[in-house]
This record gives C-alpha cells, sequence and structure tokens, in this order.
C-alpha cells in the first residue's frame, strides 16, 4: 500500500539533499507507490537511445525520479522551505497551507 504524500503534481518544491541540493522546480509527476516524484530540472540523468522512426537517437537528457523525503515545499509567500499542514476551510474544504508563514497552497 502507498503512503500517504504531501507532494502533489504541480507543487513548486526545492530540493533539501544529494547532488542537487537546493535546486528548485515544479513536479511533473508523482509515483506514489515508490513515494517518488519527478521534478522539472532536477536529477538530470544521460539516456543513449537508439535511432527510430519517430527519433534520432543519441544521447537524451532527461529527469530521473527523486524520492519525497528528499524534497520540501516552497512558501507561496518568500520562497523558503517549509512543511505542510491542513485544515479546513469556513465551505468545509481541506486544503494544504505552509506552516511557515499559514499562506493556503491548495487554490
Amino acid at each position: 500500500m502507498a503512503a500517504k504524500l504531501h507532494i502533489k503534481k504541480g507543487d513548486r518544491v526545492v530540493v533539501t539533499t544529494g547532488r542537487d541540493k537546493g535546486k528548485t522546480g515544479e513536479v511533473l509527476k508523482v509515483f506514489p507507490q515508490r513515494a517518488r516524484a519527478i521534478v522539472q530540472g532536477v536529477n538530470k540523468v544521460k539516456r543513449h537511445t537508439r535511432p527510430s522512426q519517430t527519433s534520432a537517437g543519441g544521447i537524451m537528457e532527461k529527469e530521473a525520479a527523486i524520492h519525497v523525503s528528499n524534497l520540501s515545499h516552497l512558501d507561496p509567500k518568500d520562497d523558503a522551505p517549509t512543511r505542510i499542514g491542513y485544515r479546513f476551510l469556513e465551505d468545509g474544504r481541506k486544503v494544504r497551507f505552509a506552516k511557515r508563514s499559514g499562506e493556503v497552497i491548495d487554490s
């Protein structure tokens, strides 16, 4: 069973550890079963591809998945790393908020 993740597609995150520490980007895809996410411009790897009818082949660079424990949300107010909390709004919706500033992350 997959664990509940605090990260969703479209979130702005910062890498907290590893080779790409300090880099920021937008989450492109999330894999809840493996607790990993693909972040734009982070954890780039080179893939040697063979030419085919659709592509020319060569060395392609793409983003690889990174574990969500190495990612932290960016506070919408001041772009600093923050933790995430949950609260209910007056209209009954459950939303995520940045614990650093109290700003609501979900729109």
